[in-house]
């Protein structure tokens, strides 16, 4: 089969069979080696030449030799259903596999009901069509709509599959930079405590027994004079609202956040003096770190603070608080 790019086809992905391979079948090769889920071998099966071995369409029993060239051909998807809008995107890393972007606080990653556009996922597709790419938008994380940071898109089925699996098991390093109220029970700690809805708001969140285990490492990166902290949090699990839960739960609810407020902070002398400093959670994912799903290279990604965190941890070393 062509390696090359074929009209309507992603262009192959390429295992050439070595020793850990040889006598063994195809399709065990395909889930146990390369981590083909059932889903995907599924669709390569429908897929015309979708799974070849030297360019040949095999059986998934056929016994394979070191030196066998396996290509795996997918299907090109795209989000019709997402309105291309040209929306500046500020892209840290890209290849023909993955898009990684620093996304802006205050807009939302991907079309929910009530807002269809001026996402996230809008401005991608746009930047796609524009050049000639036909992709599915396949966000593998996903951020608040008021916090900022790193958002990993795959472009085909096998990066996001490959990812999520990575994501699964906890793999992926997951770095932000928080910005709270007071100092947390320790300088290095964590905080294991099971997230839940809450009943009378579905979209709120909250530490619960009946609750799914939720797991945030934190460590302190700036103990301000002012009271406020800086912290460097790292997810465990991925659950809805995490940090801004667990950080409330330890008495150390996130500056700027509205909607989890505490409201014995929100009547203090501090409260007051950073009032309008910033108008959303002080929240940024700034680091994450994960094998690429498909050369397999450690990579870590990094983005830097936007100016409004800037000007607030400038603004909290500086305050006095009588």
């Amino acid at each position: 089969m062509n390696s090359e790019h074929v009209e309507g086809y992603y262009k192959p992905l390429v295992h050439v069979a070595d020793e850990r391979d040889e006598g063994r079948m195809l399709r065990d090769v395909l889930r146990g080696r390369l981590g083909i889920s059932r889903r995907l071998w599924n669709k390569l099966k429908t897929t015309e030449e979708g799974v070849t071995v030297n360019g040949n369409a095999v059986y998934s029993s056929f016994i394979l030799t070191a030196g066998d060239v396996l290509a795996l051909r997918m299907a090109e998807e795209s989000s019709e259903d997402i309105l291309p809008q040209p929306i500046p995107l500020n892209i840290v890393f890209e290849d023909e596999h993955l898009l990684v972007l620093n996304k802006p606080a205050g807009i939302i990653v991907h079309p929910t009901t009530g807002h269809y556009a001026n996402t996230l996922a809008n401005g991608v597709v746009h930047y796609w069509r524009e050049r000639g790419e036909r992709c599915r938008f396949r966000p593998v994380n996903r951020l608040d709509e008021h916090t900022s940071g790193l958002v990993i898109v795959a472009k085909h089925p096998y990066a996001q599959q490959q990812l999520s699996a990575q994501m699964s098991a906890g793999t992926v390093v997951k770095q932000y930079r928080a910005y709270v109220y007071g100092r947390p029970p320790a300088e290095d700690g964590e905080v294991n405590a099971p997230i839940g809805r809450v009943p009378e708001d579905p979209h709120r969140r909250a530490v619960r027994e009946d609750g799914q285990p939720s797991l945030t490492y934190y460590s302190l990166a700036e103990a301000f004079p002012c009271g406020a902290s800086a912290l460097s949090v790292r997810l465990g699990t991925g659950r809805t609202h995490q940090i801004r839960v667990h950080m409330g739960a330890i008495g150390c609810p996130l500056i700027g956040d509205a909607y989890y407020a505490d409201p014995a902070w929100e009547r203090t002398p501090l409260a007051a003096a950073l009032s309008g400093r910033i108008g959303r959670q002080a929240l940024h994912a700034a680091l994450l770190s994960f094998r690429h799903p498909v050369t397999g290279a450690e990579t870590t990604l990094e983005a830097p603070l936007p100016e409004d965190l800037r000007a607030l941890e400038l603004a909290l070393r500086e305050l006095k608080l009588a």
